[in-house]
C-alpha cells in the first residue's frame, strides 16, 4: 500500500486557504470542560476555520451500552458539514491546541463520510501562533453546501466483533493508544475499571509526538509502528484507546507509514467494560 501524506505543515495551510475550496476546522476540546473548546475558538481560530464540537458534532449520544464517544448519526454530521460550508469534495485541514490527539478524531470523521483530501495541522493552533501566522476572531459565516459523502462502516470494529475473535489473531493486531499505566491496569484517572482488551498491544500515541506537539518525522514513526506491526505492510490491524478518539491518531501514523488503513474499536475501553463478564487483561507492557 502507498504511503499517504496526511499532516500539513503550518505554513502550506497558510498558502493553501487562500484557495476558497480549502477550510481549516477547528476540533478543540477539553475532557474537563466540553465547553472550552468553543470558547477557545471564539477567542481566536485560524482564518476562516469553523468549529466541530468533539461531544456535540464528532461523536453521538452516551447510551448505557456504548463508550464516551460513540459514532455521530451519519445523516446529522452530513448536515451540519454542510451548513458550516463543507462539501465532500473540499479540501480540509482540522487541528486542535496541539499535538493531535483530538483533531485526529475530526480526520478520522471526514474520512469515515468519504472525504478524500482531509489533513491534520502538525503543531495544532499552539504552532500556528508560535509562528505568528494570522489569527482570526472574528465570527465565520461560510456559504452553506452539500455534503455527499457516504459513510464506510467497513472502517469500524465493533464490540461484537471483537468479542467473538478473542484471542486477538497475531494476524489481526489491536493497537491500545492509551498510556502504558492505563493500559496495564495501573492507574486509570477516567474509566471505572482498568486494564485493556486481552490481546491488544500498547502503542501510546504520545509517544509519537515530540513535547512540544509536533509530530516525529516519519521515519521515526514509522520504526514505532513496525514495532508492534512488523517490517511488512500488510498487517490486518485496528485501534482503540478510551474512547476512540486518540486511537485515530495511530491511524495517521500507520497510514503515513505505508500500512494498511486500521479499523477503529470506536468504542474502546470505555464501551468493552459496560459487560462485567467480558476479560480484561492487566500488567502486561
Amino acid at each position: 500500500m502507498a504511503a499517504e501524506r496526511i499532516l500539513i505543515d503550518a505554513q502550506t495551510l497558510e498558502h493553501g486557504l487562500s484557495n476558497t475550496d480549502w477550510i481549516a476546522v477547528d476540533c478543540r476540546s477539553e475532557m474537563a470542560d466540553h465547553a472550552a473548546g468553543r470558547r477557545s475558538y471564539e477567542l481566536g481560530h485560524l482564518p476562516g476555520a469553523v468549529f466541530l464540537d468533539l461531544d456535540l458534532d464528532l461523536a453521538g449520544p452516551v447510551l448505557p451500552e456504548t463508550g464516551r464517544h460513540p459514532l455521530p448519526d451519519a445523516d446529522q454530521i452530513r448536515e451540519t458539514l454542510g451548513e458550516l460550508g463543507i462539501a465532500s469534495t473540499d479540501t480540509v485541514v482540522v487541528y486542535d491546541a496541539g499535538n493531535g490527539s483530538l483533531a485526529a478524531r475530526g480526520w478520522w470523521i471526514l474520512r469515515w463520510l468519504g472525504m478524500t483530501s482531509v489533513y491534520l495541522l502538525d503543531g495544532g493552533y499552539a504552532h500556528w501562533e508560535a509562528l505568528g501566522l494570522p489569527i482570526d476572531e472574528r465570527e465565520v459565516r461560510r456559504e452553506q453546501k452539500s455534503f455527499h459523502g457516504i459513510a464506510n462502516d467497513s472502517l469500524v470494529l465493533t464490540t461484537e466483533e471483537l468479542a467473538a475473535n478473542l484471542p486477538n489473531d497475531q494476524d489481526r493486531y489491536l493497537l491500545d493508544a492509551r498510556t502504558r499505566p492505563r493500559f496495564r491496569g495501573e492507574h486509570e484517572p477516567i474509566d471505572p475499571v482498568a486494564g485493556h482488551v486481552p490481546g491488544a498491544v500498547n502503542a501510546p500515541f504520545a509517544e509519537f509526538v515530540s513535547k512540544d506537539g509536533i509530530w516525529l518525522p516519519l521515519a521515526e514513526r514509522a520504526e514505532l509502528m513496525e514495532a508492534v506491526l512488523g517490517a511488512g505492510r500488510d498487517a490486518t490491524w485496528s485501534v482503540m484507546c478510551g474512547s476512540g478518539v486518540t486511537a485515530c491518531h495511530l491511524a495517521i501514523s500507520g497510514l503515513e507509514a505505508g500500512f494498511m488503513e486500521p479499523r477503529l474499536y470506536v468504542g474502546s475501553w470505555s464501551e468493552w467494560i459496560r459487560d462485567p463478564e467480558r476479560p480484561i487483561g492487566r500488567a502486561e507492557s
